[in-house]
């Protein structure tokens, strides 16, 4: 069993003992916690609460309704609903936060709790490290039955989200609805298949495939969107000869498209082409985090923009987005940021901007794809051995490649030319990530080897 806190959120297998998987007991903890730090920092006893269809959400929902009630908080009840959606109600509700019941890509025996601010955006590290001091010192006071929060449900906010997109200047609902685009779904049986469905209604899509949209918890395949796991979308998408598919994860923050020919159009890729329309009609800035492909800085700069990246997480591309007021920007993970919108990962907003720019673009999704810089990433990790020093490791690296350009704001990031490779220990596993970009799959193999290589030397 697992359970592991961090500024993201608090993430677990269902299950065990308290302290080694996300039990009852550690759920009332850290939602106390929670509760207790913002109302200390925003004086705000409203809380916005959303969930994914997992099979333990309703469980899970009981538990953090009840303890945020238990300590004078009022919660705003989404019910089934995406992380974007949350995220967009918890400014429009005044409140002093959410939370949003899902582990993500994660598989069903997973949940989380993923924790935002008054802000609607994620918790800072320095907020994160404050609400774990908390729940580690958890000497919680409750309240009296007099004093006992409210639940109020609101079952609106799907068709709120849904019109905010419409209401974008650059998603033309028009244009999309004149292609007669016919277009197959994957939503992994969760809250995406209430979503996207009314989301492409709402466009003017009238003819949709749906599989797996049941939101009933039961994920048919891994629900991580990688193209391994995508072959059943991938065989609709040719059998009923639809010009697309579109695949979203449980949560919805996370989009990817499959080509009408049953080929991946590359979740990288899924930023690039809709930073590719926002560019063609905002000047501005664009912002990924480190190990996302080139492409994105490649379309940018062909723009006349700045591109500028970051260290790998959601918090960390929305404060730089702000720093150098973005236009667009997000993960390689199929991660939209589109701060028109709201800063988070959206994949509504991501279908329909897409959309608009493949319906004006003339082109077959392919043809789309084919137009971008073509780039592979290759993933690699080393396994180290307890009490190794990876810090030291990272430093040999970067004395070696001294003369190449480096980033050193998230691991280490050497470029060579336009290649490059991206070192990063993970903060849940003894390993080292490697990720390596090239104009394919066998030079961008032939550099991981390299560094794998100069690791192993140092070791």
């Amino acid at each position: 069993m697992t359970l592991i806190k961090s500024i993201s959120g608090i993430r677990g297998t269902i299950g065990g003992k308290a302290g080694y998987g996300l039990t009852p007991a550690d759920i009332v903890k850290f939602t106390a916690a929670y509760g207790k730090w913002i109302f200390a920092k925003t004086g705000n006893n409203k809380i916005v609460l959303g969930r994914d269809a997992r099979i333990s959400g309703e469980m899970v929902r009981n538990l953090v309704v009840g303890t945020l009630q238990s300590i004078g908080l009022n919660v705003i009840d989404l019910g089934l609903s995406t992380t974007p959606t949350v995220e967009i109600a918890v400014p429009q509700e005044k409140a002093g936060g959410g939370i949003i019941l899902t582990a993500s890509h994660n598989p069903k025996e997973w949940n989380a709790l993923k924790l935002l601010n008054e802000k609607g955006e994620f918790i800072s590290d320095s907020d994160g490290k404050e609400l774990l001091e908390i729940a580690d010192n958890f000497e919680i006071s409750f309240s009296g039955v007099d004093d006992l929060g409210k639940v109020t449900y609101d079952d609106t906010y799907l068709q709120k989200h849904i019109d905010q997109v419409l209401a974008l200047p650059l998603v033309d609902v028009e244009a999309i609805k004149n292609a007669n685009f016919k277009i197959a779904i994957d939503c992994v049986n969760s809250s995406g298949g209430i979503f996207i469905p009314a989301l492409l209604r709402a466009l003017g899509v009238e003819t949709i495939y749906e599989l797996f949209c049941e939101p009933n918890g039961h994920f048919p395949h891994n629900p991580e969107p990688l193209p391994e796991h995508l072959t059943e979308i991938s065989a609709m998408v040719v059998k009923n000869k639809a010009d697309l598919g579109i695949v979203v994860d449980p949560d919805v923050d996370r989009l990817c498209f499959v080509n009408e020919d049953g080929s991946m159009f590359g979740e990288e890729y899924t930023l690039v082409a809709v930073a590719d329309y926002v560019l063609q009609h905002t000047p501005g800035s664009t912002v990924s985090n480190l190990s996302s492909t080139r492409a994105l800085r490649d379309v940018t700069e062909n723009a006349g923009q700045k591109y500028q990246a970051s260290a790998v997480g959601e918090v960390n591309v929305v404060n730089l987005m702000k720093s150098c007021d973005a236009v667009i920007g997000g993960e390689g993970n199929g991660g939209i940021i589109y701060p028109e919108l709201h800063y988070g990962r959206d994949a509504l907003v991501g279908v329909a901007l897409f959309l608009t720019h493949l319906a004006k673009s003339g082109k077959t999704i392919s043809q789309l794809k084919a137009s971008y810089p073509t780039y592979h990433i290759s993933k690699n990790k080393i396994t180290l051995e307890e009490g190794m020093d990876v810090d030291g490791i990272l430093k040999k690296v970067e004395a070696k490649y001294r003369l190449q350009p480096l980033s050193t704001i998230d691991g280490l990031k050497i470029e060579f030319g336009k290649e490059w490779v991206h070192l990063r220990k993970s903060n849940t596993e003894p390993i080292i990530r490697i990720y390596s970009e090239s104009e394919n799959e066998q030079k961008a193999n032939k550099l991981a080897k390299q560094i794998i290589a100069d690791i192993k030397s140092f070791l």
